[in-house]
């Protein structure tokens, strides 16, 4: 789940209470690349007896398996990671990994900028852009897609779709106009930096990850290297419980992330107006349920890390 201090439009207050009115017994907020909103998320989840893990959402590139296109050629593989029970010290080697993120995301953000004002976003200014974000650690592309649509609407053309999708699609998104890649530190290295702190790392959304249109045969062909080779390489956990997909695919999911000797966690990837189709705790299909014993085997694992 994604509050104002990324690319949510809930602040963590809010979400608490959310989480309490639906009956969730725990709760990870994993705003981009950053554990600022921790202390209001705490208070919250104190008020309403809910037990909170420190998380966030990371951006890295998987070197072992690169994206192909049609005429295979390679180029460099986006991969989003949840990384739980996220030491809060801005000392700890996993704080200073997520610095390094977001000096980048802001150079990114400058860049951004200065590609989309040629291309006829002359009133676009990145005060305009902050101002739609609830905090300056989370400045994104959602906050970049509103200030777009505020400043020149008569450029966002939507064809019927939903506005912010047609902003992704044409202009931010990776067939976008101005599309600019995250960053390029890897897999290999957020192990690196998690490695004594407790973190657990699990593979966020895998199947929009590697398999974005791959039919089932190729997914059931392709998927168990993967995950062994993301195991071997100290990832924890896959997305198996994944709000986005349904009870079929959880299932399948759930089976092959366990042959891996992966633990399945899950999420339904609430991020409020921005995706009003996907609702808290039971995701886009309504169904989603992340059984209590993940956050057990995640604790044990977290244990296991600890220097």
């Amino acid at each position: 789940m994604h509050s104002t201090f990324s690319d949510g439009t809930e602040t963590p207050t809010t979400i608490a209470a959310m989480a309490h009115e639906i009956g969730l017994s725990a709760v990870a907020l994993t705003d981009h690349d950053n554990t600022a909103s921790h202390d209001e998320m705490a208070a919250a989840c104190a008020q309403w007896g809910i037990d909170l893990v420190v998380g966030c959402e990371i951006s890295l590139i998987d070197p072992v398996y690169p994206r192909r296109d049609e005429n295979g050629k390679a180029s460099k593989r986006g991969v989003h990671v949840l990384a739980y029970f996220l030491p809060t010290d801005p000392a700890s080697s996993m704080q200073q990994f997520l610095a390094h993120l977001r000096r980048d995301r802001a150079d990114r953000n400058s860049a951004l900028l200065e590609k989309l004002q040629p291309l006829g976003f002359e009133r676009l200014t990145m005060d305009i852009v902050r101002s739609f974000a609830g905090s300056d650690t989370g400045v994104g592309r959602p906050h970049f897609a509103q200030a777009m649509l505020t400043t020149h609407p008569e450029l966002v053309n939507t064809d019927g779709r939903d506005a912010i999708s047609a902003v992704f699609a044409d202009w931010l998104g990776v067939t976008g106009q101005a599309y600019l890649k995250n960053s390029d530190l890897t897999i290999e290295q957020a192990v690196d930096a998690a490695a004594g702190t407790g973190t657990v790392l699990s593979v966020a959304h895998p199947l929009l990850n590697y398999f974005p249109d791959a039919s089932h045969s190729t997914i059931e062909a392709e998927l168990p290297a993967i995950l062994r080779s993301l195991g071997d390489r100290g990832i924890t956990g896959i997305e198996a419980h994944y709000g986005g997909s349904n009870a079929t695919t959880r299932a399948f999911m759930v089976k092959m992330t366990r042959d891996a000797g992966l633990i399945p966690t899950g999420g339904s990837d609430f991020h409020g107006a921005f995706k009003p189709d996907v609702r808290l705790g039971v995701g886009r299909s309504g169904d989603l349920h992340v059984p209590d014993s993940v956050l057990d085997e995640l604790r044990v694992a977290s244990e296991a890390t600890r220097a």
